[in-house]
């Protein structure tokens, strides 16, 4: 299964509840903090949500 490298670059700061949580769910709380995940339509759906307060990369 491929896996994808999730950065925070940008702040939690005056967003809207459900993108907070989507991003606690993912396991970013700081900036700077990366992540890496399996590949999958829950991911894939989750990070196109949040995708202006990440980078995200292939593994």
């Amino acid at each position: 299964m491929s896996k994808i490298k999730i950065t925070q670059v940008r702040s939690l700061i005056d967003r809207p509840k459900r993108q907070k949580l989507t991003m606690e769910a993912l396991g970013l709380t700081k900036i700077g903090k990366s992540v890496e995940k399996d590949v999958n339509p829950a991911i894939e759906g989750m990070v196109r949500k949040i995708s202006h307060l990440v980078k995200v990369e292939n593994c």
